[in-house]
């Protein structure tokens, strides 16, 4: 298969990678080769941590972070240090090539670090991590906390963006101009998910303890840490149905969208009939700094929650 000028050797196109809906490694090639054009632009600044599924869901998957030696030299690695010693090579996929000779290595679901790969210790962007509560598939309270937060990101002048995750909720994002570090992008998540505990601490919770949640959603910011990753938009999840990682706009989150509403069948056609909802995004990068103080003076004009202490 030559793609963008590259000769990929695909093998065994009729492996089947999701035996309940039957798609096979070569309809996850396909996949990908028919979104590249929007889904690279969101992936060509950060390195990839690869989760792979050689058999596809009927076997296991892995992650893996250092690029394998066999892997061609014309896919761009990344030196990432660890925290606790050592360091590791992380591929970049900055063209079609790479993400369809990705699709062929079973990489299912490329994970995208959350810095830029020429400065990893600055975060362009803050997640929050919206889940429903354990045992419910009740998706109406997630996508109300989805719009809780982009309404408190408005009140602080900073624009949220939302994509379902293909799994289990949605992601909301905050675009950042990379002038704060992990942790004063993590304290600042962790402040304004606080707000919202504050004004409605019946219905979120920042209690890491499942058994303490009592049925509330878990605001989730811990994401926002040096080394962690998110799916990447338009990534394919190892979910039966093959589901992917959507973009969208609010309007669309409004009207009911659901975690795995789009899959590798609807979004191309989703692709050829709408524009992409994130086109655009780190245009609105912003800094926190300015915006810490008038969070601080919302935090103060609530009272604190019960679980506060």
């Amino acid at each position: 298969m030559k793609v963008d000028g590259r000769e990929i050797d695909v093998s065994r196109r009729e492996k089947v990678f999701f035996p309940d809906a039957g798609f096979t490694k070569g309809d996850v090639i396909d996949y990908y080769d028919r979104v590249a054009d929007v889904m690279i632009p969101h992936m060509k600044h950060y390195a990839v941590s690869m989760e792979r599924f050689p058999d596809g869901l009927a076997g296991d998957g892995f992650y893996n972070k250092d690029t394998p030696d066999y892997f061609p030299d014309w896919i761009r690695t990344v030196t990432i240090p660890r925290r606790e010693g050592g360091s590791f090579r992380a591929p970049i996929v900055d063209s079609r090539a790479a993400l369809v000779y990705m699709a062929d290595q079973a990489v299912l679901t490329p994970h995208l670090y959350l810095a830029r790969y020429n400065d990893l210790e600055h975060p362009d962007k803050m997640i929050y991590d919206l889940d429903p509560p354990e045992g419910t598939t009740d998706f109406s309270a997630v996508r109300r906390a989805a719009l809780d937060i982009r309404d408190v990101m408005a009140e602080v002048d900073l624009q949220a963006w939302v994509k379902t995750t293909g799994s289990k909720g949605f992601h909301v994002v905050i675009p950042l101009d990379r002038s704060a570090g992990f942790d004063e992008v993590r304290e600042f998540a962790h402040s304004s998910a606080l707000l919202l505990v504050r004004r409605h601490e019946e219905t979120y919770t920042l209690e890491q303890r499942k058994n303490k949640r009592r049925g509330r959603i878990f605001l989730d910011v811990l994401r926002n840490s040096y080394g962690a990753t998110t799916v990447a938009p338009y990534a394919i999840r190892a979910r039966p149905g093959a589901p992917v990682a959507t973009p969208l706009d609010w309007e669309e989150l409004k009207a009911g969208a659901n975690p795995q509403d789009w899959t590798i069948e609807s979004v191309p056609r989703r692709l050829a009939q709408k524009e992409d909802p994130w086109k655009g995004l780190m245009r609105h990068a912003r800094s926190l700094e300015r915006r810490r103080e008038k969070l601080d003076a919302l935090l103060d004009a609530e009272e604190p929650a019960e679980e506060e202490g």
